[in-house]
């Protein structure tokens, strides 16, 4: 299996050092080194833990053959765009099972008219995973919620709207949150 996990290390700007602290559960830099450099077998339990230390998902640590990378041009740093010093890809966002999207129509906080915003369907067991990231809550008779999540007590999730001057909201026991994890955006 070809993977790319050195190339989308360095594109994070991580050490090995910080990835293998960052896996769980933590391993050392000499195990993620002879993964990337293939001296030792990459199973698909390593992969998973990897790219859950990458903060990314699995098939983009992968090479697929169906799938076209999108070449890197420049990197932007403070001191404005700069050339790479190696060839550099990246893996155009792959929808996961759980994915679903929300569109926005009208600009709200952070978002613009236009963005999709996708969002990874969570259960109970994993809301603590969404805490102070944007979220979709369903409610009664085919309504949502879309806010961010700012507090969990009691099976009773507490959410800041995303306008200014809301109030907060508290939603009991919601059977799935949908918790934001791309943004899709045209220029």
């Amino acid at each position: 299996m070809l993977h790319r996990i050195r190339e989308v290390r360095k594109a994070k700007g991580l050490t090995l050092d910080e990835v293998a602290r960052a896996c769980t559960p933590p391993t050392t830099a000499q195990t993620i080194g002879r993964l990337e450099t293939g001296t030792r077998t990459l199973s698909l339990d390593w992969l998973n833990r990897i790219a859950d230390a990458l903060g990314v998902e699995s098939s983009e640590l992968v090479e697929l053959p169906d799938r076209t990378d999108i070449p890197v041009a420049a990197r932007l740093t403070a001191e404005g765009a700069r050339a790479l010093t190696q060839t550099a890809t990246l893996a155009p966002p792959a929808p996961g099972g759980s994915t679903q999207a929300v569109v926005v129509e009208t600009g709200i906080g952070d978002y613009r008219a236009g963005d999709e915003i996708w969002i990874e369907t969570l259960a109970p067991e994993s809301y603590g995973r969404a805490l102070n990231r944007d979220v979709l809550l369903p409610r009664p008779a085919g309504r949502f919620l879309f806010g961010r999540l700012i507090g969990r007590e009691d099976g009773k999730l507490h959410l800041l709207p995303l306008g200014a001057g809301g109030r907060q909201q508290v939603v009991a026991d919601p059977p799935w949150i949908g918790v934001a994890t791309k943004l899709v955006r045209g220029l």
